[in-house]
């Protein structure tokens, strides 16, 4: 009888594939924690944007302080609503006022377009003229936060807004007010322009410099505006703009500062070309650090032409071709 053979078969132990698999596993855990960090970063962030400033009048009526407030609303028109009824809570500081709580209503509010209107009680034309500068420095600096809102207009009873000198207060944004590191937004400060008049043939500026004292409530933009209108006071240099022309708004956005006139521009009782006039506001706006581009509109309606030469579609640069020197 034969023996059987028996062969051992030495198994070769299997592979120790369970630690490639747990090393995925925790990886697929550490990514999984990131993009959760991440997703609770971006909601925090969200959150940011969400917080305003809306500013109060000092109890002296001599300057505008902003306070922290936490928005609420989704819609564009619910957050309005809700950052006008803030500027119109006395707030916890009661050192400070209620813009909107003053002794006037808010008689309506449209919001289109990227402005809204208010429309206040006939009572708003008694606030005193530095409390009524403050105030409305207060609601357009607190509306024209938010991202879709660039400008603030304000009707008294359905009438113009006028200023204390009588002028037509129109269309505001914040530019429009300046404060000065906590100071009263009503001061006054030295400014040195430099302005572009025509020479006497009128087809050519020349540039001169100005010093003024101006009220920070006013912007740089339009003071140059109204310094050109006014016409130069140097011998040997002409006006290019006529002096009864009205400057319904000035505001500078994205580089571009856009000028709003009446239709008394069109009307030029001067020897002045067409050129001279237009880059004579170009010239002198674009000196300012801020503005690299000007566009012209009438009544705020820019789809006509100057003199039937020049757009007011156009945005106007820098023109130095046509700068000479006095002779």
């Amino acid at each position: 009888m034969k023996k059987k053979r028996f062969q051992l078969l030495i198994l070769s132990p299997p592979k120790r594939t369970w630690g490639i698999k747990m090393k995925r596993i925790v990886a697929a855990l550490l990514l999984l924690f990131c993009l959760l960090s991440l997703v609770s970063c971006e909601g925090k962030q969200e959150d940011k944007t969400r917080t305003y400033s809306v500013y109060y009048v000092s109890n002296a009526e001599t300057k505008i302080e902003m306070h922290t407030y936490e928005i609420v609303a989704e819609d564009l028109e619910s957050q309005v609503t809700e950052l006008m009824t803030a500027l119109a809570t006395t707030p916890a500081k009661l050192e400070y006022k209620a813009p909107l709580n003053m002794g006037f209503q808010v008689q309506g509010m449209d919001v289109n377009m990227g402005k809204v209107h208010l429309d206040m009680s006939e009572s708003y034309n008694s606030l005193s003229a530095t409390t009524e500068v403050l105030v409305r420095a207060a609601i357009v600096k607190t509306l024209t936060q938010l991202p879709q809102i660039n400008f603030v207009f304000i009707t008294v009873n359905g009438n113009p807004l006028l200023d204390s000198l009588g002028n037509i207060v129109s269309t505001m944004n914040r530019d429009q007010f300046v404060e000065n590191d906590g100071n009263a937004i009503n001061t006054y400060e030295e400014v040195k322009l430099k302005l572009y008049f025509a020479n006497e043939a009128g087809a050519r500026l020349i540039a001169a410099n100005r010093t003024r004292e101006y009220s920070t409530n006013i912007s740089l933009e339009k003071l140059i505006v109204e310094e050109l209108i006014k016409g130069p006071s140097r011998e040997g240099l002409y006006p290019t703009i006529n002096p009864s022309t009205k400057v319904a708004s000035v505001t500078v956005k994205d580089g571009v500062c856009y000028v709003n006139l009446d239709e008394t521009f069109l009307t030029q009782p001067y020897n002045v070309t067409a050129e001279a006039t237009i880059y004579s506001i170009t010239n002198s706006l674009v000196e300012l650090s801020n503005v690299n581009r000007v566009q012209i509109s009438i009544n705020g309606d820019n789809s006509g032409t100057y003199r039937e030469k020049y757009s007011f579609t156009t945005y106007f640069e820098r023109n130095l071709d046509i700068v000479t020197n006095l002779e």
